[in-house]
């Protein structure tokens, strides 16, 4: 090894053991993302991702535009115990619902045990933080080929407003004559 890949691996150990060190920290299996955590586990952190996946499932968006959902709630766990508290707890409610890590279900039955807990404070919260962090999102937006806001630039008259290259022309029928 030279000096240059031992500084570059030890430069790497050091940021990796600060990052353990200073809380949890979320990982993507690929290594592609990690994310620290200040209030959540580990467990906590993943369980809610695959939730708010489930949720507002889309396959071809990665988990790095999910994490943003777990880190915006472990952001307001951080600052409010009451919180942290309600996340904790419904991680816990997820895991025994039916005597097995909801982790470990089939999709199919996590979303079972979601529609069963689907009008508690635990659900409504996680559900919200979703929308509002996965939507409110501009590299989400541009996934979906959404342009963002108009207002700034006058609103969608003046700005994508006939922008519909995805659709055919309608019929000549399908427009009422100007009087």
């Amino acid at each position: 090894m030279n000096r240059r890949q031992f500084l570059h691996t030890s430069g790497l150990a050091a940021a990796g053991v600060a990052a353990v060190a200073s809380g949890a920290v979320l990982i993507a299996p690929d290594g592609a993302w990690a994310l620290q955590l200040h209030a959540l586990d580990e467990h906590a952190a993943r369980t809610l991702l695959v939730m708010s996946r489930r949720l507002y499932p889309h396959d071809t968006l990665g988990d790095m535009y999910y994490a943003k959902v777990v880190e915006d709630l472990d952001g307001g766990a951080k600052d409010d115990k009451d919180l942290a508290a309600l996340l904790r707890d419904g991680v816990d409610t997820l895991d025994k619902a039916v005597g097995i890590t909801w982790l470990d279900l089939s999709e199919g039955n996590q979303l079972k045990v979601l529609t069963g807990i689907e009008n508690t404070p635990f659900f409504q919260k996680v559900r919200g933080q979703t929308v509002v962090s996965l939507y409110n999102n501009p590299l989400v937006w541009r996934h979906f080929g959404y342009e963002g806001p108009s207002y700034q630039f006058g609103g969608y008259i003046n700005r994508g407003f006939n922008d519909l290259a995805w659709l055919p022309e309608p019929p000549e029928t399908a427009s009422p004559k100007a009087g």
